[in-house]
């Protein structure tokens, strides 16, 4: 569904390519969480994603078009939720309005299903700039979901929002994900999103340390206290003894840690890349 191809993209040439060669594959049906330290280049991965910033070589391609291109079919079947945004002066109601007729599958039903579990009312009259910034955030989620683009993606969605609202956001993302759709979620919080992922992408500017489903991770990771005689890729210490990341017994499965597969994957690169090339 997303191709990025051999992309290239630097902000100065004083800093170099934040990108170089770089290429990526994302597909329908999936749930990606985009992992990285902070300037590691997620956000900028994104903005070139949807169109908003032009490589300096290569392409991003979205069912076979070129984002850079902005064409309309493109448009009208992607949306972007970014980290920080502004909304106009309007009622809730007027905002739908005006932007609703862009995306045409957009559903006014399920407009007000998001809203009811983000529990923010039956009121459409309410004034944008009237809400706190959480509400707002949970407005324009609201919208994004119900705009029923087959591409969604979202940097940082719970930030700013409480732990009620996170729950909410997450029983939203599993009610609507489709075989068709394809959903990347870029984020800091990975304690957030760690029930909802289909699949994890961990980068560093041009490298891809990870990309993998989470039930490849399951299969090949367990995330427990380490035993005696283990070797585990990654440990901490916790009120409960030594906790690791360590390679998985047969047929041993446990609950993904996203946060210590994230820094697993930072610390010891080398010994991820040949638990998860090697064939199971």
């Amino acid at each position: 569904m997303i191709t990025v191809n051999n992309l290239s993209f630097g902000y100065n040439k004083r800093n170099g390519d934040l990108f170089h060669d770089f290429s990526l594959e994302l597909n329908a049906g999936n749930v990606y969480g985009l992992l990285g330290k902070n300037g590691a280049g997620k956000s900028t991965l994104i903005y070139l994603m949807t169109g908003l910033l032009t490589p300096q070589a290569g392409e991003v391609l979205m069912n076979g078009d070129n984002v850079r291109r902005r064409l309309p079919k493109t448009m009208s079947d992607l949306f972007l939720v970014p980290e920080e945004f502004e909304l106009p002066r309007l009622s809730i109601s007027k905002y739908v309005s005006i932007n609703a007729p862009f995306y045409p599958r957009f559903s006014m039903e399920d407009m007000q299903r998001y809203l009811d579990i983000f529990e923010m009312g039956g009121d459409l009259n309410v004034k944008l700039n009237a809400l706190s910034m959480g509400q707002k955030k949970k407005v324009f989620m609201a919208f994004a979901f119900a705009t029923n683009t087959r591409v969604l993606i979202m940097d940082e969605p719970t930030n700013g929002l409480d732990i009620p609202s996170k729950s909410q956001f997450r029983k939203i993302v599993t009610s609507d994900m489709a075989d068709d759709k394809l959903m990347l979620i870029s984020t800091h919080q990975v304690r957030d999103i760690s029930d909802i992922l289909d699949h994890v992408l961990i980068i560093d500017h041009s490298q891809v340390l990870l990309n993998t489903s989470m039930a490849d991770v399951t299969s090949r990771l367990a995330f427990r206290p380490v035993r005696e005689g283990e070797q585990p890729i990654y440990t901490l210490q916790s009120p409960y003894g030594t906790l690791g990341a360590v390679p998985a017994q047969p047929g041993e499965e446990t609950k993904v840690d996203l946060e210590m597969l994230f820094n697993a994957t930072l610390q010891n690169t080398e010994a991820i890349n040949q638990l998860f090339t090697t064939s199971k």
